[in-house]
């Protein structure tokens, strides 16, 4: 097989969570400009309006569900949705989540429940409806789950966001425990680990650390509107058949300091 045909993902679906903006909707971009016919959820309907006709403007197909996976029991029904629009999906990028920030000492108990919800259960719940309902019947597929580089160490001084990180822990070893389970059905799991991007949820930190955070990072830059475009669609590909368990930081190499 060529390299490049190794890459393409015509005729694929993508399952993308959270793909209303910020770092999904550059996945759902990504995915869709290498053939993929996309459906994106996220809570707020006009916002995937938004994003529908940014991605469509590109040519890309594209169905919307609104919905909030932090009530579990939705779930179900959205795979429904886009099994019932597009008839299998390929990939599933478990890319929503929440954050807070407060002292572990005063930390509210229901931040720790919906921290916990949206960034460990939902991922879960969703792939285990996608793959008991899709890839697993049809032998294929490929799951992307979007941890954090929080998940690999603790947070540094003044960034109190215990529950983010103990979840994105938890997303990474979900990913290694879910692919020891599912390579027997051909399907890869595998996680990345964004380091700092611009976004509604990094807003706040940045306004005060983003000369700190910059000034520690190898590559000394944020990442960008373009930069997880490679690794998510090398890993939703055949360019990683043979990968599955594994995480790679996209963090400017922040994470190795």
């Amino acid at each position: 097989m060529h390299v490049k045909d190794l890459f393409q993902l015509e005729g694929k679906v993508a399952l993308v969570t959270g793909g209303s903006r910020g770092l999904g909707l550059q996945m759902a971009e990504a995915l869709g400009e290498m053939g993929c016919r996309v459906a994106i959820t996220a809570r707020k309907a006009d916002e995937l309006a938004e994003a529908k006709a940014h991605l469509e403007e590109q040519g890309i197909e594209v169905q919307t569900v609104a919905c909030d996976l932090g009530k579990l029991e939705r779930i179900p029904d959205l795979v429904s949705d886009v099994l019932a629009a597009f008839g299998h999906i390929d990939i599933l990028v478990n890319n929503a989540g929440a954050a807070w920030g407060a002292p572990a000492e005063d930390y509210p108990d229901e931040a720790w429940h919906k921290v916990m919800n949206l960034n460990v259960n939902a991922p879960f719940f969703l792939a285990r409806e996608v793959g008991k309902r899709s890839m697993i019947p049809r032998r294929a597929g490929k799951i992307v789950n979007i941890a954090s580089i929080a998940g690999l160490k603790g947070a540094p001084a003044g960034m109190n966001t215990i529950a983010y990180n103990t979840s994105k822990a938890a997303a990474i070893n979900f990913t290694r425990a879910l692919a020891s389970e599912w390579g027997r059905h051909n399907i890869n799991v595998n996680a990345i680990c964004p380091g700092f991007f611009p976004s509604k949820m990094s807003a706040g930190l940045l306004a005060t650390m983003e000369d700190t955070i910059i000034a520690h990072s190898p590559l000394h830059r944020l990442g960008g509107d373009d930069d997880l475009k490679g690794s998510v669609v090398f890993l939703a590909s055949e360019a990683s058949r043979h990968i599955t368990g594994q995480y790679l930081a996209v963090d400017g190499g922040s994470s190795i300091v």
